[in-house]
């Protein structure tokens, strides 16, 4: 049970302190559950990270139902997601309770946009971070050119980027083993 509320805290701390949703999340991500808790490993979390973002839905909670998951099983699972989302829930319902009063003022408007910048580093953090980890070949730095190339010069859609890294991804690791 101790754990389980120590998933739920953990996660709860994680949503309720990061803003601009799963790409900002990461580095306390990385620090919470690969640091401090010791849960997973870095190389776990960017799996889990890369599925998150394949599968259907919102990235910080397919993440923290994966971590969740590899802790306690079932349960597990659902005390990371609950502590991920239960932060987001109170403060939507806050917020839409008195954005409507106060979105006209100028301070407002310029906190928000603070906070988009602040957003923005946090992403660029999280992209350093992940690219020290995952450029580590010829192989990686090809797919990682080409489908930046694709992302920013074609409308393709993300999952099939994702999904087609992810193929091109085992055939250069058959080949190199088929090498060997």
């Amino acid at each position: 049970m101790k754990e389980l509320w120590e998933l739920f805290i953990s996660f709860a701390r994680i949503g309720g302190f990061t803003f601009g949703g799963g790409y900002a999340m990461l580095p306390m991500l990385q620090k919470e559950i690969v640091e401090n808790k010791g849960w997973a490993t870095e190389e776990d979390l960017m799996d889990y990270y890369a599925v998150g973002q394949c599968t259907p839905g919102i990235i910080a909670v397919n993440t923290a139902t994966f971590v969740g998951y590899k802790r306690k099983g079932v349960i597990g699972a659902i005390a990371a997601t609950a502590g991920v989302i239960f932060p987001s829930l109170v403060i939507i319902m806050i917020i839409t309770a008195f954005i409507s009063n106060f979105a006209h003022l100028k301070v407002v408007q310029h906190a928000l946009g603070g906070v988009r910048i602040c957003v923005c580093v946090l992403v660029f953090d999280a992209v350093i971070k992940l690219a020290k980890k995952s450029l580590v070949d010829a192989g990686a730095c090809s797919i990682f050119a080409i489908v930046m190339i694709l992302a920013l010069f074609s409308k393709l859609p993300t999952w099939s980027l994702v999904i087609a890294a992810g193929f091109v991804g085992i055939l250069i690791k058959v080949i190199k083993e088929a090498k060997a």
